[in-house]
């Protein structure tokens, strides 16, 4: 899917394995020895002081962790149902439901109704919201930032390394998330353009002058790059790239999305809209007072992912361009 016209921190959410201290009333598999589960659970012990997962408000302040980070979840995700949340938490729903109600009276949630189903309704932090976040998300930069600042530069990569790998492996046990998002690396831009290339010429008949338009946005993104303001995301699922999106600077306060794609073997997965969410959450924790793209009205999964993020449609446009006469452009923006 096109969309033409922090580095990813490893650390900064990571929280003990889910009710890791349960696991000592619970037998080990057939054949498995309890020391795994123990070693978890050291782990699970020594990491929690090391974030401050144990103190009574997280991030020295009055919230616990469940929280801050329903927060957390409300603000990245670019709009979200309580349903959703629910599930990608571990949430008992009227717990959660209790939670959304005190948020909501302390004015720090946005409600809009799912125009394709009435009975759902899109939650996202408001401005007030965001407010409250903004200073526990710098804290907890800053005390990753802390964490590494006694870590040399091979073991911080080491260290890096191995807690994606702790994911990696966790990911594909659950299979709810089985696939990762990282920053880009030599060689993404690349693909990025060739699949854009192969994809489109066969989901949409566009001709070599697409995959060329493909090339001069990802090499204007890599000579114009500015790590403060811009970022790549690249979706891996096992050892395959099989997502990518951008989100430029346009100017110190408009962000542009572009490039979103996701392959057809992962198509389904929520990929594309965890590629969004990204750029949304990213653009505000930056400053950004509003993200636009500009896509075609043809691309129908791309156009449903920018609306449930809350994009809305601002202007249309008939073109011909990469050997189609018969193209629909649409500008789409988001404001923050």
């Amino acid at each position: 899917m096109l969309e033409s016209n922090k580095s990813s921190n490893y650390l900064t959410e990571a929280t003990s394995f889910k009710q890791a201290g349960s696991m000592a009333s619970v037998a080990p598999p057939a054949g498995e020895t309890e020391e795994p589960i123990q070693a978890i659970r050291h782990f699970n012990r020594f990491y929690t002081g090391q974030i401050g997962v144990l103190q009574k408000g997280l991030l020295e302040s009055p919230y616990s962790l469940t929280e801050v980070r329903l927060l957390y979840e409300l603000a990245h995700r670019g709009g979200v149902t309580a349903t959703e949340l629910s599930h990608e938490l571990a949430l008992d729903a009227g717990y959660l439901s209790r939670m959304l109600n005190k948020f909501d009276k302390r004015g720090w949630i946005n409600r809009q109704p799912v125009s394709a189903d009435r009975r759902q309704t899109l939650l996202a932090l408001s401005a007030k919201g965001s407010a409250t976040l903004r200073p526990l998300e710098e804290r907890s930069n800053q005390q990753v930032q802390q964490m590494l600042a006694r870590i040399s530069g091979d073991a911080r990569q080491q260290l890096v390394h191995a807690m994606r790998h702790i994911e990696q492996i966790l990911a594909a046990a659950s299979a709810r998330e089985p696939y990762l998002l990282r920053t880009h690396q030599p060689g993404d831009v690349g693909w990025i353009v060739y699949r854009h290339g192969v994809l489109y010429a066969q989901e949409y008949h566009y001709d070599e002058h697409f995959e060329a338009k493909v090339a001069e946005i990802v090499a204007r993104f890599i000579h114009d790059f500015d790590a403060r303001r811009d970022r790549c995301w690249i979706a891996e699922k096992g050892e395959e790239r099989v997502g990518s999106v951008l989100l430029v600077h346009q100017s110190t306060t408009v962000a542009r999305l572009r490039v979103l794609l996701v392959e057809p073997s992962a198509r389904g997965l929520g990929i594309g809209r965890r590629l969004v969410q990204e750029c949304v959450r990213f653009a505000r924790q930056v400053g950004y007072k509003k993200i636009v793209l500009w896509t075609q009205s043809e691309l129908t999964g791309a156009r449903k992912i920018y609306e449930q993020a809350g994009f809305q449609l601002i202007q249309e446009e008939p073109h011909g361009s990469w050997g189609r006469e018969d193209l629909v452009a649409e500008t789409w923006e988001l404001k923050l």
